[in-house]
């Protein structure tokens, strides 16, 4: 890739990670190009899902000032959910595809700046949705209105108090905010989405 490409490559990645709510990262060696299609079809408008090379993807992470936990996961055939809907409802989709698929590894993410790792992640899966929580706040208005007040305050709160609980455990189990320092090479991840879509399977080439 001529530096022109990669920069510009860089570039873009940096806009994701700077416009995006949240991301979820995942290994998605072995899955055909049919299953990645059908990934991000259940997807939606919701997430966007794309095939990243480890590098690049390090250099714009740092650049976007992401926490530098999350570029450690970067190893392997790598790709990422950039969220700009519901974090909730996307980890949903992730965590549901990859229990038909198992192929497709979540790896962990960041929701609001705040790391998480793949058991975090499918917690986070576990909440209730935006959409949810809607219509259980429109019901518990025909009721009383503290039940709808409490609803509603739940509504904006719900991945903060996920993020605060996670950070709450690392300082617990003794964990401190700074990361290794990232001395060995990453794994190679393909150049971009054009060569699994040539493909019979997604299986990443080497740099």
């Amino acid at each position: 890739m001529a530096k022109a490409e990669k920069a510009a490559a860089i570039a873009e990645l940096k806009n994701e990670f700077e416009s995006s709510s949240g991301a979820v990262l995942t290994e998605y060696r072995g899955l055909t190009v049919a299953q990645l299609k059908e990934l991000r079809t259940n997807l939606g408008e919701n997430a966007r899902f794309a095939v990243v090379k480890n590098t690049l993807t390090k250099r714009a992470a740092g650049e976007a000032g992401v926490d530098e936990r999350f570029s450690e996961l970067l190893e392997g055939p790598s790709a990422i959910a950039f969220v700009k809907g519901d974090v909730v409802e996307a980890a949903k989709g992730l965590r549901d595809f990859a229990k038909a698929n198992p192929l497709l590894v979540i790896k962990g993410g960041f929701i609001d700046g705040q790391p998480m790792d793949a058991s975090e992640v499918t917690r986070l899966a576990d909440l209730e949705s935006r959409e949810v929580l809607l219509a259980k706040l429109a019901g518990a208005m025909k009721g009383s209105m503290a039940n709808a007040a409490a609803l509603f305050n739940a509504l904006p709160t719900q991945a903060a108090q996920l993020a605060e609980a996670l950070r709450a455990k690392r300082e617990a189990a003794g964990e401190t905010a700074e990361a290794p320092a990232d001395d060995a090479p990453a794994a190679e991840a393909p150049a971009d989405d054009a060569p699994a879509a040539e493909a019979g399977t997604a299986e990443a080439p080497a740099e």
